[in-house]
């Protein structure tokens, strides 16, 4: 199954953002075939303001384990998590 993971992060913690970034993208590495996609929502000056990322997970529990596990949730980055069951049904390479 897939689920989409939407963040929204905390208002002027662009720093804490760019601090965890490498531990992030490592740990979004880290996770292989399980990860379908990821990148950053950007606000009107351009910065990034929080991230959408589609995984593959057995359950909505596991998916809320990735979404914990990420560094950016342990280093307190978002005001908000959103995990919600995700059918990809166009331009999806895994159905062609």
């Amino acid at each position: 199954m897939l689920f989409a993971i939407i963040s929204t992060d905390k208002p002027n913690h662009l720093q804490t953002r760019m601090d965890n970034r490498p531990e992030h993208l490592a740990y979004l590495n880290s996770l292989g075939d399980r990860l379908k996609f990821a990148g950053p929502f950007l606000g009107g000056d351009e910065k990034p303001v929080g991230t959408l990322a589609v995984v593959e997970a057995e359950t909505l529990d596991a998916a809320k384990t990735i979404a914990a596990d990420d560094p950016y949730a342990v280093a307190g980055l978002f005001e908000q998590v959103e995990i919600r069951r995700w059918n990809w049904t166009v331009k999806n390479p895994d159905a062609a």
